[in-house]
């Protein structure tokens, strides 16, 4: 079932110092040192807003990347136009509690103010613990970056708003032949992530961080979000990862090209190249095909293992 809403994680200021402000006040907002009213310059699509104002974040913030710079700028344009009213905030408090909210206003801009860019919140007198949430649901909202959207946790957010336990694993994946294996596959992406320095990649590479955060999970490009998005040890390189549950078809290795496009052409400094990785439990004849043609992509086999092992010995 399509989510009817979307869902969105945002800090309010580092190290939620703004979450209570928020909450009192009645909004959510971002800053990332741009000034001025941004109305007229929020057309529905992100790569225009990017290309704007990346230069402005960068005169402002000599010391960021290009990667960092397109991901501030993608944050606030998510905060002030990509958001929609009737979405929904979860906004952590520090203290293991998100407040939750809904998007009641469009973007308004709150000059000499803290987080000065800002949607209108209604938010709920009660909150949701982090205790309350699954594993997984956990990673994801208590990810690093600013801005985090966490639609493909809807059903168990709605169990949670609803005040009902979190509901078994589940999936909509029409492609997915086997489900009880889909089911081990399902947080596949934050297995990975959270496990990379044991990989045989994490030897060469590290997911991208920017002061000191994660920000290579799910990096927004204009043609969808890049699962993993990696730098070489020597900084030479940028690494596009893509991550597909089950069998992996030709049609990935054009996708995974539309990515490497995207970093090449907007996140690659002078002198750096870019690699693509597809990583699935499977290929097919097609799959070997294209990449027999290509010298910058490489492909990954995965395995999930599962084991009952008897202990009734032990009793």
């Amino acid at each position: 079932m399509t989510p009817t809403r979307s869902y969105y994680r945002i800090m309010a200021g580092q190290a939620c110092k703004y979450a209570q402000q928020c909450f009192e006040q009645g909004f959510i907002g971002g800053d990332w040192g741009i000034e001025g009213d941004l109305t007229n310059d929020l057309g529905d699509n992100w790569r225009d807003f990017n290309r704007q104002y990346i230069p402005v974040f960068l005169e402002a913030n000599p010391d960021k990347t290009k990667i960092g710079a397109g991901l501030a700028c993608g944050m606030l344009h998510t905060i002030c136009k990509g958001m929609t009213k009737g979405d929904i905030v979860f906004c952590p408090n520090g203290n293991g509690i998100y407040y939750v909210g809904e998007v009641i206003s469009d973007y308004y801009y709150a000059a000499g103010e803290v987080l000065p860019h800002r949607r209108k919140i209604k938010w709920l007198e009660q909150g949701i613990s982090r205790e309350e949430m699954s594993q997984p649901l956990k990673n994801s909202a208590g990810s690093v970056g600013t801005v985090s959207n966490i639609t493909k946790y809807a059903e168990e957010l709605e169990a949670l708003l609803d005040g009902k336990k979190p509901p078994a694993l589940t999936h909509s994946d029409e492609s997915v032949e086997d489900p009880s294996v889909f089911a081990l596959e399902k947080h596949l992406e934050d297995f990975l992530v959270a496990n990379w320095q044991y990989t045989e990649l994490g030897q060469d590479y590290d997911i991208y961080t920017e002061d000191g955060e994660l920000v290579g999970q799910q990096y927004p490009s204009d043609t969808g979000p890049i699962d993993i998005l990696a730098i070489s040890k020597n900084k030479q390189t940028l690494l596009v990862v893509e991550l597909k549950r089950g069998r992996a078809s030709d049609n990935v290795v054009g996708q995974i090209q539309r990515y490497m496009g995207y970093v090449k052409h907007e996140l690659c400094e002078e002198g750096q190249k870019v690699k693509g990785i597809i990583i699935a439990l499977e290929d097919d004849l097609k799959l070997r095909r294209a990449l027999s043609v290509t010298d910058n992509i490489e492909f990954y086999r995965y395995q999930v293992s599962f084991k009952l092992l008897n202990s009734s010995s032990e009793f």
